[in-house]
């Protein structure tokens, strides 16, 4: 779901240019979510091979993630772990979701309404077990670090950019910032424009940085504030947030109660619409499992085993795969030289 506060949030548009020779901590399940969302054919129906297994998350992971290596940004992708169990609710609330949608995607292939068969069928979107593992080792085989988290994985990259292994995480979400890492890149496509919400239309967007000290700065609040504000809104941990106040109307009364906390949600009457103390998520948030554990290191793509996956596995044109690896070596090969030339 993602805390919905980015209308607060101090950013600011960036050519993707900026980004090049950076390390990004990325949240793979965020971007994985998106290609199974938006990777559709007109019905609705996700990409699939001959064998019926679903394709869309390997076409979008490898079409973004050569584009970005391109442009000489490096990659990190970051995998979530168990989720807490205060997760369980939100978990609960999107399967509802998707069954619903379920319904009614039925409902719109009766009816032969393709608008409504494309946009409900987005909506039951699953990333499966099984799609995490191939999706990884078409990572690896890019030769891109996977770092696995022992819990939310936006936790787990804020942690690496915390302890600067990577300049931002990237993702759509704003969670990472509750966990605090330091910078975060929203909009990160190559195809400048997204899908609007709930609508087939379009949009142009450019990447977006946004800083946590400038954001604590501007709002005049500090990072408990932060995490209490986004309670406030709601958080996977207490979806909904309190009913009746937004981002604006939380960041007044986190500026009211200053970090006198248990006024602050003894007026908003936490108790009596939450069954867990606030205390026991703002917690969770602030004190969130990561791990030391991880190693980032970049190879060069091995071709054998990409096409092995891609072509040989799920059906990819070989010369579309062969085409889109040999721009990548002859565009860093270019950017090496230059880069000699530079030098001398």
């Amino acid at each position: 779901m993602g805390v919905q506060i980015t209308e607060l949030l101090a950013g600011e548009e960036i050519a993707l240019d900026r980004l090049k020779g950076k390390i990004l901590a990325v949240d793979a399940h965020l971007f994985l979510y998106q290609f199974l969302t938006t990777i559709r054919q007109p019905d609705g129906t996700p990409l699939s091979d001959s064998k019926g297994n679903v394709t869309s998350h390997l076409i979008g992971l490898f079409t973004r993630s050569t584009s970005l290596m391109r442009h000489g940004i490096k990659l990190a992708y970051v995998f979530d772990g168990k989720p807490p169990k205060l997760k369980e609710k939100e978990r609960e609330k999107r399967k509802e979701i998707k069954i619903e949608a379920g319904k009614k995607y039925k409902e719109a292939v009766e009816k032969e309404d393709t608008e409504g068969m494309r946009k409900y069928a987005a909506r039951t979107s699953r990333l499966t077990s099984d799609m995490i593992e191939e999706s990884k080792k078409l990572i690896e085989a890019l030769g891109l670090p996977v770092v696995q988290a022992p819990s939310e994985g936006e936790a787990q990259a804020a942690f690496i950019v915390k302890n600067h292994g990577a300049f931002a995480v990237a993702s759509q979400d704003a969670d990472s910032l509750l966990f605090g890492a330091p910078r975060l890149i929203r909009n990160l496509s190559m195809a400048g424009r997204r899908k609007r919400t709930n609508k087939l239309a379009y949009e142009t967007i450019k990447p977006q940085l946004i800083s946590l000290s400038d954001t604590l700065n501007t709002l005049k609040i500090d990072q408990g504030q932060l995490i209490a504000l986004a309670m406030l809104v709601g958080t996977d941990f207490n979806p909904g947030g309190i009913k009746g106040i937004g981002p604006k109307n939380a960041l007044k009364l986190v500026t009211k109660h200053g970090n006198d906390f248990d006024a602050l949600f003894r007026e908003v009457k936490w108790d009596g619409q939450n069954e867990v103390p606030w205390t026991e998520i703002f917690y969770l948030i602030q004190k969130m499992p990561a791990t030391e554990d991880y190693h980032l290191g970049w190879k060069s793509p091995h071709q054998e085993n990409i096409i092995k996956l891609l072509v040989d596995e799920h059906d990819f044109s070989l010369e579309r795969v062969q085409s889109t690896l040999e721009k990548f070596k002859e565009e860093t090969s270019s950017r090496q030289q230059k880069g000699l030339g530079e030098f001398f």
